[in-house]
């Protein structure tokens, strides 16, 4: 008999499965449908051992985008970066960070830079830092010590509407502070808080759609949800997918991410780690996709319990052609935790 061809075969599966639904089968056993795909590239283990790493940022480098780099948080004392083959290039000792996220193109002096922001934990603050061009590498840029709430997840979001760029941060009871991020002058930057609400239970994954002005949080036991992103929307959302039998989800939601295309086109990722799987959904309606794991292949183990995910449908050069996903591995075999390095053509958009 010939064999179909894997996109087909998926496909096929999951009509069969849709099908049989009418008689009884719950949403949940779609999403339990996983297409494995295996990582190219791992990078060097966090300094820290035992629950370190966490979560990743991709910077997408605009003079050469092979030179692109990848931005870790090490929850147990800092931050790295890491260029496209997992080398490390810097290491920040600057505290307890939890989640991070970047935004090129924010007006700071007479430059354009990328903005990296991280919740440091150490003392609930906001790390504030610019990418250096030339060396890849990350220099502090905080006007002050800028305390929130307490840290646990962050995020960014650049508005299409104002062009005001802004920092999210929730916290462990489910509650969200923005804050808006401006030039304070002499090549600092500073912040200004300008909206809070209550989520629910326990949160921490979160991220933001500059184009469609949405806000997506984890709440972790539950599922995920969607808010205005813009400062005065408010705390009406709607609940994109749940973590219970109705839904695609398994307790832990962890990390989110956002893959941009064309005319409102792209998807938005969950990190799973309940059962670590990587749930995909349509950015415009956030109609569910398909589920997929990352498996042992290239001499790189497979990946589980993450917490952190990152991805971006952009070049980046002959390792990458068509963009990258990036998850934090909770066991990685090759000692303490790290990150590992997708091709993004590999993840199955059906």
């Amino acid at each position: 008999m010939p064999r179909l061809h894997p996109r087909y075969a998926r496909i096929c599966v999951l009509m069969l499965l849709l099908l049989s639904g009418c008689g009884g089968v719950a949403p949940s056993a779609v999403g339990a449908i996983s297409t494995s795909v295996a990582a190219s590239i791992e990078t060097a283990p966090m300094p820290h051992a035992g629950d370190a790493a966490d979560d990743p940022a991709i910077w997408v480098n605009p003079a050469d985008p092979a030179q692109s780099t990848i931005i870790g948080t090490d929850k147990l004392g800092g931050l790295a970066v890491y260029d496209l083959a997992g080398v490390q290039l810097q290491y920040l000792p600057d505290g307890n960070l939890n989640n991070v996220d970047l935004r090129a193109g924010f007006a700071l002096g007479d430059q354009n830079v990328a903005l990296v922001t991280a919740g440091n934990r150490s003392g609930n603050r906001i790390a504030i830092y610019q990418i250096d061009l030339a060396t890849r590498q990350l220099k502090d840029v905080a006007a002050r010590a800028i305390t929130t709430l307490e840290v646990y997840g962050s995020c960014m979001y650049h508005s299409a509407k104002t062009g005001k760029l802004y920092y999210f941060v929730n916290s462990k009871a489910g509650a969200v502070e923005q804050w808006e991020l401006f030039d304070a002058g002499k090549g600092r930057v500073d912040a200004r808080h300008v909206r809070a609400f209550m989520v629910g239970s326990q949160t921490e994954g979160c991220v933001a759609d500059d184009e469609l002005g949405r806000f997506y949080i984890g709440e972790e036991a539950v599922g995920i949800w969607r808010y205005g992103a813009e400062p005065g929307a408010g705390d009406t959302r709607t609940l994109v997918d749940s973590a219970d039998q109705r839904g695609h989800l398994t307790s832990n939601v962890e990390g989110l991410a956002l893959v941009y295309g064309a005319d409102g086109a792209g998807y938005l990722i969950a990190s799973s780690q309940g059962n670590n799987t990587y749930a995909l959904y349509r950015r415009g309606d956030n109609a569910y996709v398909g589920s997929f794991v990352i498996g042992a292949g290239n001499g790189i183990d497979a990946v589980s319990d993450t917490d952190g995910i990152d991805a971006t449908a952009a070049s980046l050069g002959p390792a990458f052609p068509q963009g990258v996903f990036v998850a934090q591995d909770g066991k990685n075999d090759g000692g303490n935790q790290n990150f590992k390095l997708v091709p993004w053509q590999l993840v199955p958009t059906l």
